[in-house]
């Protein structure tokens, strides 16, 4: 873990339900799934059609089941239609060409739309790491996750579980990984932020506009037909 990481963990752990994501390299394109269940590799797609465009996710159902299930739950039963992004979290030493940091939404308590907590999947359980695109679930005390979630726009590897330190070491949720929209991803990240809105670290982190989700929804993966080969002539 790259020192200059620490003291993001350390500053995300004292945040209320506002942080996290991880990524690994995007899993390949699937076959045709069915919208209501894992595909074979236990992929699930989900598409959230905010106000700058879509953004695909194949959440990991075999890998973090128990995170993966109470996402869909949110989708299932719409409450994350008309929510927000919310937060842009910049790292001082990314740049307009190489962003870094991370982006975050969710029902921010709301008791209309907010479910119990789940118990928390780690990454050294998961395999599932905080790299570009990933999706994780932010949190206080482990176990505390309900709906607030981050995608990140670069590595952050504090985010991941150490249990080699002392503390609360056990990390983020990660559960899926960005298939489509990084581009989006980015322009969230880069959109206007407010310099007064948002206490203590979050101030000066808030979007300003907050950026909608219009709708979140499972989407079919549609198949890349395989190239026919072409039929060789009659022979005279």
């Amino acid at each position: 873990m790259t020192n200059r990481f620490a003291p993001i963990a350390a500053l995300l752990l004292a945040l209320s339900p506002l942080s996290a994501a991880m990524a690994q390299t995007p899993p390949p394109a699937l076959g045709m799934a069915q919208p209501t269940a894992p595909d074979r590799q236990g992929l699930v797609r989900v598409t959230l059609t905010t106000s700058m465009g879509p953004i695909a996710l194949d959440l990991d159902a075999r890998h973090a089941p128990i995170t993966t299930a109470n996402f869909l739950r949110y989708v299932d039963q719409k409450r994350f239609d008309g929510i927000s992004f919310y937060r842009s979290m910049r790292l001082a030493w990314g740049t307009p060409e190489k962003p870094e940091g991370l982006i975050q939404a969710g029902t921010r308590g709301d008791p209309k739309k907010t479910l119990k907590p789940i118990a928390h999947e780690p990454t050294s359980k998961t395999g599932l790491l905080h790299l570009p695109g990933a999706i994780s679930m932010a949190r206080f005390a482990p176990g505390t996750a309900t709906a607030d979630f981050s995608i990140l726009v670069s590595e952050m590897p504090s985010l991941n579980a150490h249990p080699e330190n002392p503390g609360d070491n056990a990390g983020y949720a990660v559960f899926g990984y960005v298939v489509e929209g990084m581009d989006v991803v980015r322009k969230i990240h880069a959109a206007p932020i407010s310099p007064t809105l948002g206490q203590g670290p979050l101030k000066g982190q808030m979007l300003s506009p907050p950026v909608k989700i219009l709708t979140a929804r499972r989407t079919r993966v549609v198949a890349i037909p395989a190239p026919v080969p072409p039929v060789s002539p009659p022979q005279p």
